[in-house]
């Protein structure tokens, strides 16, 4: 029953079908039969997994178990420190990892909130109220204004009907229901205007509808199935870091090997080099990593929620920084979801409305002059019309702090209450001093003709002191019909046919532009005159104008839509709006340029996965979709390897939202179901916030890379220094304790202030990196490796040179060691310093990130308390070092960076090559 085309049928084949009676509905037992057949009325949250079983998941990474293992070992070798860090890091990171999963299905249960509680239904031929979870297919639902739809009807009987389906559809303004049969085979879920759909609200009317699908086979219940069945994206960086962590514990555990087998073929004691070894690996991991990363990330989310930005999934921060595409939804994103009056037509001449919102603050404009609205008497009282003639009310929100008007992007506290489009000409007549205040004591409603989508129109009969007036609104198109006069420079003149001709080109130039236009007439009641009926009271009318109106741009969202340009970032309009609309709002964004590509939801079905793919990349706008193309859109675009962020604020954008890279909702306009699907929220609902959260993103992902290479380069130099000191048959260069404070000392502070370093200036100017980008792209595995083998020799070479002072003296060897131990801190810390830059350290401040120079001191200090503090020295086998030992010391662990240095002075920029465009890669693989 559920899968039948409902809007293809007349009400008449539908209660046939459904075998139930319009005035009697179904019988009571009918009604629990059904129920057992069809089953509850309300969302499935699928399998449930228990909060401990989340829990325990967070540890089976290959990573965390590596870590366990670096915990034992450093507990054996007596590290208890090293142990509580890593233990505490394992934890850490589990506890993280269960928040976020735990949260993020919370969107389930968000949904369901969306549906009605109660629904009035006919039962056994009686008026009822019940549970909504109760209904079955066949109820018959009476629904009235203010009503959320319980779940998806039919109607068989309304009464000016206006549904708000933003949430679901897209659509910027509340739909006009009817009963009339649709032809069409194909009709997209928001031109379905016989239908009403599970957690719509409707804001105008009364209506009957009978029940056609409940539950999981809703609308609503296919958005909860595509949730429930669309699996979160692994993150560019969480893949990155787990194949590094892999990589790195193979090779380091695999070089310990060899020093371990080539000291011992030297000679070496194999016990001895069995600690050493050990050592070597628990340094050589960067067990840290993790941690790093995770503050790094959580510094970032503080950042971003200074910027406008709620972070629910700490490497979402990051995954922005390689965004390729954004794919927003319209109404309320990148448009203000405020209907508002832009342009008005009286009297042959086109003028301008400014102001936002719903703000009464504005001007109304004739060729850049104000235009003098008491000396204008036809915009005065079209002014009036629109206030007469509407139901809707401006009010101002109580207890919105007044220091708040000052901030920039503060939204005005100003809101409508009723339908939108007679919200905005409430607005319009504010702005122009007409207020329903102002005309109460003016004008007495004394009867009403509702708008409703047949008459396309609406007329108010008011009394005042001078008699009787009519004032219309509606449709040009129909309303014209019933116009007998016009007013033209200040005075009534007949309607003649070249009259309507200039109206209705207005009209035409007026939606050409995607303004929804609405006429407005208006006649003087003669006294004695019948004007009971509509065709009386509705004829022989004066027209005075049109009024355009459209749900405007942000006009911070066209600034950011040129900064993700310059960023080679594509930005792309994703909406259930009409595809005019659209259009003519991504122009006004510069999202598309003339004879850019648009595709609707119509063309998009007709679409298989192969031809999406090969066009998704030239079209710009979407119109006129369902929340299913949305997700099919988000799944081409990552096919083709681009890296997608989803914004969106409607239940219709969650299933894309959680199955794109990154998922962004509304914090203000957007339901609950968006935002527990999403990774980023934006607190302030504006576009440009994404712009600061891309570079935010960009900004810690390079601050990783520093990070790696610097404590890969200073682990290499470890490694190195131990393996060609045993394959050179030499005696070891570190004791065991020496190499785990080196890792202590280096790996530690300086490696986490490197987390919270400035971006470069050019950050933004860089295009975005490929979803498969590996983690040593652009040289800096090249970098790694080279100063990890600089750092290696120069350690030995020190360490070699003093050795030969008395090659066979146990003292002496002690002294080398010590040399050894600090030319690889004092390298490491020198290098760090390098590491800011992507070219050397001669192209920065170094002393701009003052953590850094703060962790660098400490570690200098914690270095020196081992050599000169008494109690320490026969613990980590050194000895206090004399000016010549120091001498050696600084010149050794300045050649690495001085070498490196010279060479990108001597390097031409002029030859750099420019940034590689990263917006197309090939397939990643997920």
């Amino acid at each position: 029953m559920s899968q039948k085309p409902w809007y293809q049928m007349s009400p008449e084949e539908v209660l046939k079908e459904c075998q139930s009676h319009p005035s009697q509905g179904l019988s009571v037992e009918e009604g629990l039969r059904r129920q057992e057949q069809h089953g509850l009325n309300e969302l499935s949250e699928g399998d449930k997994v228990s909060p401990v079983t989340l829990f325990l998941n967070q540890f089976k990474d290959f990573m965390v178990l590596v870590l366990m293992g670096a915990t034992l070992i450093s507990g054996l070798l007596g590290e208890y420190l090293d142990a509580i860090t890593i233990v505490a890091i394992i934890v850490m990171n589990g506890v993280l990892g269960f928040i976020q999963e735990f949260r993020a299905e919370r969107s389930l249960r968000a949904l369901k909130e969306l549906s009605a509680p109660h629904a009035k239904v006919i039962r056994g031929a009686s008026l009822t109220q019940i549970p909504a979870r109760e209904l079955v297919p066949g109820d018959i639902v009476l629904l009235e204004s203010g009503d959320r739809i319980p779940a998806d009807i039919r109607f068989i009987e309304t009464n000016g009907v206006y549904i708000e389906e933003s949430a679901l559809t897209g659509e910027s303004v509340p739909v006009a229901k009817l009963t009339e049969k649709l032809a069409a085979a194909e009709i997209p879920l928001g031109d379905q205007r016989n239908l009403g759909f599970m957690g719509t609200m409707m804001t105008r009317g009364t209506a009957k509808g009978i029940v056609v699908r409940t539950g999981m086979d809703t609308e609503m219940g296919k958005i909860a199935d595509l949730i429930q069945n669309t699996e979160a994206m692994e993150t560019p960086l969480q893949h990155r870091l787990e194949q590094l962590g892999k990589i790195l514990i193979m090779v380091a555990i695999g070089l310990t090997v060899m020093v371990v087998a080539a000291g011992i073929l030297h000679g070496q004691p194999p016990y001895g080099m069995f600690l050493a070894g050990v050592s070597l690996a628990v340094a050589a991991i960067p067990e840290g990593l993790p941690a790093i990363v995770t503050i790094a990330l959580a510094l970032g989310v503080q950042r971003m929620i200074q910027r406008k930005a709620i972070v629910r999934k700490l490497p979402s921060v990051e995954t922005l920084g390689c965004a390729s595409v954004i794919c927003s939804d319209k109404t309320g994103t990148l448009t203000q979801n405020k209907m508002t009056v832009t342009h008005l037509w009286l009297g042959g001449s086109l003028m301008e409305v400014s102001g936002e919102g719903y703000n009464p603050q504005g001007d109304i404009v004739y060729r850049g002059e104000q235009v003098n609205i008491r000396q204008n008497q036809m915009l005065r009282r079209l002014l009036q019309i629109s206030v007469l003639c509407n139901n809707a009310s401006l009010v101002e929100e109580a207890g919105e702090p007044k220091k708040k008007a000052s901030h920039e992007n503060e939204l005005s506290s100003w809101n409508i209450k009723g339908d939108p489009t007679e919200g905005a000409l409430v607005v319009l007549g504010a702005k122009g001093g007409v207020t329903q205040k102002s005309l109460d004591s003016l004008y007495n409603r004394v009867a009403e003709m509702p708008f409703d989508s047949e008459r396309k129109r609406m007329s108010v009969v008011v009394e005042h002191q001078g008699g009787r007036m009519i004032c219309t609104k509606g449709a040009p198109d129909v309303l014209l019909a019933h116009c007998s006069y016009m007013l033209w420079d200040d005075k009534i003149i007949p309607f003649t046919p070249t009259m309507r001709q200039k109206v209705m080109a207005a009209n035409e130039g007026m939606a050409k532009n995607a303004l929804r236009v609405l006429g407005l007439a208006y006649r003087d009641i003669k006294p004695g005159e019948r004007s009971e009926t509509q065709e009386d009271a509705e004829a022989g009318l004066v027209f005075v104008g049109l009024t355009g109106m459209i749900d405007p741009p942000r006009r911070e969202a066209r600034d950011a839509i040129i900064k993700c340009k310059k960023a080679g970032i594509k930005t792309v309009m994703i909406t259930g709006d009409h595809q005019t609309t659209a259009e003519a709002i991504a122009g006004q964004l510069g999202i598309i340029s003339a004879g850019g590509q648009v595709l609707n939801g119509q063309q998009l079905n007709q679409l298989t996965d192969e031809q999406l793919d090969a066009v998704v990349d030239d079209v710009h706008v979407y119109a006129r979709v369902s929340p299913e193309h949305k997700l099919r859109i988000v799944k081409s675009l990552q096919r083709g390897g681009h890296v997608v962020a989803m914004t969106g604020d409607g239940v219709n954008d969650a299933p894309a939202i959680k199955a794109a890279d990154i998922g962004i909702a509304m914090g203000i306009s957007g339901t609950d179901v968006s935002k527990e699907a999403s990774a980023l929220v934006l607190s302030d609902d504006n576009f440009a916030t994404i712009v600061s959260a891309i570079e935010e993103g960009r900004g810690i992902y390079e601050n990783i890379r520093k990070f790696i290479r610097y404590l890969l380069a200073s682990n290499v130099g470890e490694i190195l220094t131990m393996f060609l000191a045993m394959m050179a048959g030499l005696p070891l260069p570190l004791v065991p304790i020496q190499i785990l404070w080196v890792n202590l000392v280096t790996d530690g502070l300086p490696a986490m202030a490197l987390g919270v370093d400035q971006a470069e200036k050019d950050l933004m100017q860089q295009r975005p990196r490929g979803a498969k980008e590996n983690i040593f792209a652009r040289r800096l595995g090249w970098k790694i490796i080279s100063r990890g083998i600089l750092i290696g020799v120069c350690t030995l070479a020190a360490f070699w040179l003093v050795l030969q002072g008395n090659p066979d003296s146990q003292e002496n060897l002690t002294r080398a060691q010590t040399v050894a131990f600090a030319t690889l801190v004092m390298a490491q810390l020198i290098h760090v310093f390098d590491c800011r830059s992507s070219r050397s350290i001669f192209h920065r401040n170094p002393l701009q990130n003052r953590y850094l120079v703060i962790s660098v001191i400490s570690s200098l200090l914690l270095m020196l308390a081992v050599l000169y503090i008494e109690q320490l020295q026969p613990i980590f086998k050194t000895v206090p070092l004399n000016l010549h030992d120091w001498i050696i010391v600084l010149i050794f662990a300045g050649i690495p960076t001085f070498l490196m240095g010279v060479g990108s002075v001597l390097q031409n920029p002029s030859k750099r090559k420019p940034p590689v465009n990263y917006t197309r890669t090939k397939p990643a693989v997920r």
